[in-house]
């Protein structure tokens, strides 16, 4: 990220790396620290939620660690490459961001407590930018798995603008978008549970919130 200094800019579809039909790496199969299978199909009654919020490496630990979460994976997701490498998302020519899949059990762990998380774990008033990580894959986003999870996320953003607002804090720039026609593509097995204790107990963790806490509850129940 130090090699171009220029401002970050996303690019568009004919500017973006092409990509390739398959990946050019296999996804471990298991989740280092819960034990269950990384990629779907999950078990019935467990719902998918897919967040960005800087590096994805501290962002997974975050939800790993939260009672009713089945499975995390890291991954790339918002951009136009197919298939990306992490050097590729780095690269800002692919347009994804570094993004975390959450699968969760609702009747432990609600969407809204996500959204709590979520929005507590950085910095979502940033831009292509989140602490010292500087470029567009660590913009803040949300990509929505159903109308009752895009309705939670805006509500929620617009009561978390609030409190921002009055604590001094710029406007939020998350976006919330489909999840639809927004691959999530999985990334390499190293990024997998990275922080893990097994791999690096001690590694980088770049994400770190405003200290403003979220409301919850905020967003309609129905949908």
């Amino acid at each position: 990220m130090f090699l171009n200094r220029r401002t970050p800019e996303l690019p568009t579809p004919e500017q973006a790396l092409r990509g390739r039909p398959v990946p050019e790496f296999t996804v471990p199969s298991r989740h280092t620290v819960l034990g269950n299978p990384l990629v779907g199909p999950y078990p019935e009654g467990l719902e998918v939620a897919d967040f960005a919020l800087g590096c994805f490496w501290g962002a997974e630990r975050k939800f790993w660690q939260t009672e009713g979460v089945w499975t995390t994976l890291v991954g790339y997701q918002g951009g136009y490459t197919e298939n990306p490498t992490y050097d590729e998302a780095c690269s800002g020519l692919t347009g994804h961001t570094e993004a975390v899949r959450v699968v969760f059990d609702p009747a432990v762990v609600t969407y809204e407590e996500l959204l709590k998380l979520f929005w507590e774990s950085h910095n979502p008033t940033q831009g292509f930018r989140q602490g010292n990580d500087v470029g567009t894959q660590y913009r803040s986003a949300i990509y929505t798995h159903s109308p009752a999870q895009a309705a939670a996320a805006d509500a929620s953003r617009e009561a978390y603008q609030k409190v921002l607002t009055a604590s001094g804090h710029k406007e939020i720039t998350t976006e919330i978008l489909p999840a639809e026609g927004r691959p999530f593509w999985p990334a390499e097995a190293y990024h997998q549970q990275y922080l893990s204790d097994a791999k690096n107990p001690n590694g980088y963790c770049g994400i770190g919130g405003t200290g403003v806490s979220c409301p919850i509850g905020v967003a309609p129940a129905e949908g």
